[in-house]
């Protein structure tokens, strides 16, 4: 089917562009979507009438666009997942969420607009498009971590913090504690020693004042 574009359409063409696509696409996205009319002789007619004040509000609307992306940049939106161990999340990240994650960040955008072939199912930093106008996108960050503190390191750090990795802010407490036990132990051996040393030394004193008591026969020799 050959229709004639409205507005740029990514892969396909750019506003006023006549262009051969399948029947599917066009009846179900392109037309509804109002970014395409049917190329017949009417239509040719009425977007030649209308290509001025389509290109004015055309223009007008991409400097919006440009102003939000402006804003824009340099976004990261947490999103909080349970996951494995691995960084494997026990389902999905989708473009609704992402959507939903920007709005409340304060940018209204559409789950459309959320430009990803397939959803986001570990743990980490993923770049995603965001498309503000036909000719116009940001890239927005989706941190997804499986807590708020796990997901401040990963922005820190740009690595996903899975179970097998501990972050690198409690690493020094960490060594703390290791040091502080090991120091226990060897207190309580020492202190194991020192009593096995006592004992040691209170037989032998035993044992020195039974071999110098007086026998009965130096008992018999003095009394001779």
């Amino acid at each position: 089917m050959q229709i004639i574009l409205l507005e740029r359409v990514e892969k396909l063409g750019q506003m006023g562009d006549l262009v051969n696509v399948k029947p599917g696409y066009a009846r179900n996205y392109l037309l509804p979507q109002g970014k395409a009319l049917r190329a017949n002789k009417a239509n040719l007619e009425r977007f030649d009438s209308e290509k001025a004040q389509r290109e004015a509000d055309n223009l007008s609307r991409r400097g919006e666009a440009e102003a939000e992306a402006g804003k824009m940049s340099g976004l990261a939106v947490s999103m909080v997942r349970a996951a494995s161990e691995m960084g494997q999340l026990f389902g999905s990240v989708t473009s609704r969420d992402i959507s939903e994650g920007v709005t409340e960040a304060g940018f209204t955008i559409q789950r459309g607009q959320v430009i990803m072939d397939k959803s986001i199912k570990t743990l980490g930093l993923h770049d995603i498009r965001v498309s503000l106008h036909p000719e116009v996108s940001v890239t927005v960050v989706v941190n997804v971590a499986r807590s708020l503190d796990e997901a401040e390191t990963q922005l820190k750090t740009g690595v996903a913090v899975t179970g097998g990795v501990q972050d690198i802010d409690d690493e020094p407490d960490a060594i703390a504690e290791a040091v502080a036990v090991v120091e226990e132990v060897e207190a309580a051996e020492a202190v194991a020693v020192s009593e096995d040393d006592a004992a040691d030394s209170t037989d032998a004193d035993d044992a020195g004042d039974a071999g110098d008591a007086p026998t009965a026969d130096d008992a018999g020799e003095e009394t001779a």
